[in-house]
């Protein structure tokens, strides 16, 4: 993957992260790198960077980015050329492919938003399949989802949604 793409997937994540149900612009990315990092440099160097014209960012704008999108400054370069996805460990894929499925559900449930967010935050986490499987045991306790979501589940949403009873079979 090119460097651009990169920039370009990494403005829909943060996007979508930040609520918006659609890609940063340009534009936005450079007004919240300038009030949210206090550094800043125009959309015309950003859409340069996406379209191909500069192939390589200054070390400084690959930190400011990296720390921006919340990623590991190696990651803003060109893939080398024959370079494979595969070629990384097999549970790191699982997890950002279950990371990008989660994103894209937040999106679908985008008229929830405590759904969506929910389920944001859970793509934020850094091991999202852990949290996973601590659901399922939570759920394989009877009643202990009421329990806990009446001491931990945020009081708007408390009060915002009942929980569904289930008849015994």
């Amino acid at each position: 993957m090119k460097l651009g793409e990169k920039i370009k997937y990494l403005r829909l994540v943060e996007g979508t992260l930040r609520g918006l149900d659609r890609e940063m612009t340009q534009q936005e990315v450079v007004r919240a790198l300038s009030r949210e990092m206090k550094r800043s440099f125009s959309q015309s160097y950003l859409s340069q960077i996406e379209s191909g014209a500069r192939p390589h960012l200054t070390n400084s704008t690959r930190m400011l980015l990296a720390k921006f999108f919340g990623v590991h400054p190696g990651y803003l370069v060109d893939d080398p050329e024959g370079f494979h996805t595969e070629l990384m460990s097999d549970a790191r894929v699982q997890e950002d492919q279950l990371d990008l499925w989660l994103i894209s559900g937040a999106e679908r449930f985008s008229r929830d938003p405590h759904v969506s967010q929910a389920l944001l935050k859970l793509a934020e986490h850094q091991d999202s399949r852990k949290c996973l499987m601590l659901l399922k045991s939570i759920l394989e306790t009877p009643q202990l989802v009421d329990r806990l979501f009446s001491v931990l589940g945020p009081s708007n949403v408390r009060s915002n949604v009942e929980p569904i009873r289930r008849e015994a079979v």
